[in-house]
């Protein structure tokens, strides 16, 4: 293998050795598992400092080529076995209905209205150069006044996907195991599955990630970030507590290489008041910070503030593609944050969506179904069966999404998420579907009352 190394290298610098070595591994040359010649036996064999040797191999283990094994030595990485599906695709699984509580978007009547500020924007001359800073410098003032902690620095990217996306090319590496809730994002699974990690999926309560099991699993495996929904928890509802945010960050104080990631989606419709890890770990701490089902998707924008090394990766990663995200888009989202009738119609929407989802939380309890809806525009409810509660509620013309691709491992029980966000009236009848759809007799068909073990599990 040294021999076949040293014949393909015609470039002896660092990134000359990383490419010849790629193409052996793309090629098949260097089989999957196999062991590599130590760094000094390469060195050596092409007459090259073990330094830049070294380089070389931690160019290829960040390309996810090869992986060290501390003292076993380095190995040709195995491929990452073909995905079956997109999480995020199996979302929609259930066939189109009338009613479809699938989606997880907010109620559209209840954006606030853009008009004023798209006419206020004027000519929209916001950009004088390619170079100008990604963020208008009047939104970063009312950003940072809204921010939950003191941030280093802060950009803003075309929505929290987009944000989750290049946080993790910035801090997670093939190979690297990852936090997260379970119950989770799913499209947050599909990001980490791309880039090669491995993702453990730790519990929640209705306060939160739970710490001792957080903590059980940091001391047992290096980790690289946990992954957090501080507020209106999707699927779950659950919001953070600031107690809970305390007890997380002094866990995460006995760990000094691990990041917090934080993906605040709900923003401004969320009951819960703002809270976040970064008011005792703000150099290790990523916010995200989602204007979409507030303020509306259409806008694609989120901000991402926190440490400046994190942050700076991120924006100058971005300039060698979509440069920075649109100023008049954010020109409006400014306008939006500081024009008070924006702020009474975003205060009636999260008034509105509290009433639902006590609406119909309250309905389905009175008929023997467990669900959550703390927060946000989901419930989470517990069914039987899955599949056969996808299908009952088809037959009723209603689809909501299911809870098994939300899950990392298992839960207790099958479910699905309702976006009880979108429901503005008939209450009895939906409950009606659902408890019958959740609720299996022993012969396999809904009924509409009996007894459920009750909290997340």
């Amino acid at each position: 293998m040294l021999a076949l190394i040293t014949e393909a290298v015609d470039d002896r610098s660092a990134r000359g050795i990383a490419a010849a070595v790629g193409r052996l591994v793309s090629a098949g040359d260097l089989p999957a598992g196999a062991r590599l010649p130590t760094v000094r036996d390469v060195a050596r064999s092409l007459g090259v400092s073990p330094t830049t040797v070294s380089e070389a191999w931690r160019s290829l283990t960040r390309a996810g080529a090869i992986q060290t094994r501390g003292r076993s030595g380095s190995f040709v990485a195995t491929p990452v076995a073909p995905r079956q599906s997109w999480r995020f695709t199996q979302m929609g699984a259930s066939p189109p209905g009338r009613l479809d509580l699938s989606t997880g978007i907010p109620d559209h009547d209840l954006l606030p209205d853009l008009s004023d500020a798209l006419k206020r924007i004027g000519d929209g001359r916001l950009t004088t150069s390619y170079l100008d800073e990604p963020v208008l410098p009047a939104l970063e003032t009312v950003l940072r006044d809204r921010w939950p902690y003191p941030a280093e620095r802060l950009t803003v990217v075309d929505g929290a996907l987009d944000a989750l996306d290049r946080i993790i090319g910035a801090v997670v590496r093939f190979g690297d195991r990852v936090v997260v809730e379970n119950p989770a994002f799913p499209p947050l699974l599909d990001l980490l599955q791309t880039v090669g990690a491995t993702v453990i999926g730790v519990p929640i309560d209705d306060a939160g990630m739970r710490p001792d099991k957080l903590h059980g699993v940091l001391a047992e495996f290096p980790t690289a970030a946990v992954f957090l929904q501080p507020r209106a928890h999707n699927p779950a509802g659950v919001s953070m507590t600031p107690d809970r945010a305390a007890a997380l960050a002094a866990i995460l104080a006995e760990f000094p290489d691990v990041v917090a990631v934080e993906d605040d989606h709900a923003g401004d419709i969320a009951t819960a008041a703002p809270v976040s890890l970064g008011r005792q770990l703000p150099g290790r701490t990523v916010h995200v910070a989602s204007f979409s089902k507030s303020h509306g998707p259409d806008l694609r924008l989120a901000a991402i503030g926190g440490p400046a090394g994190i942050v700076t990766a991120v924006a100058d990663r971005r300039l060698l593609g979509p440069g920075w995200s649109s100023r008049l888009l954010q020109g409006v989202l400014l306008d939006l944050l500081t024009d008070p009738a924006a702020g009474v119609q975003v205060a009636a929407a999260r008034d509105a969506y509290a009433e639902r989802r006590a609406a119909l939380l309250t309905r389905l309890r009175e008929r023997g179904v467990t669900a959550t809806a703390a927060d946000g525009i989901n419930l989470w409810m517990a069914v039987d069966d899955q599949q056969i509660a996808l299908v009952s509620l088809a037959a009723r013309g209603i689809a909501v999404a299911p809870g098994a691709p939300f899950c990392v491992t298992p839960l207790a029980s099958d479910h699905v998420r309702v976006t009880a966000g979108l429901v503005a009236d008939g209450f009895d009848d939906l409950a009606d579907a659902l408890a019958s759809a959740a609720i299996l007799d022993s012969r396999g068909s809904g009924v509409r009352a009996r007894p459920h073990p009750r909290g997340l599990r």
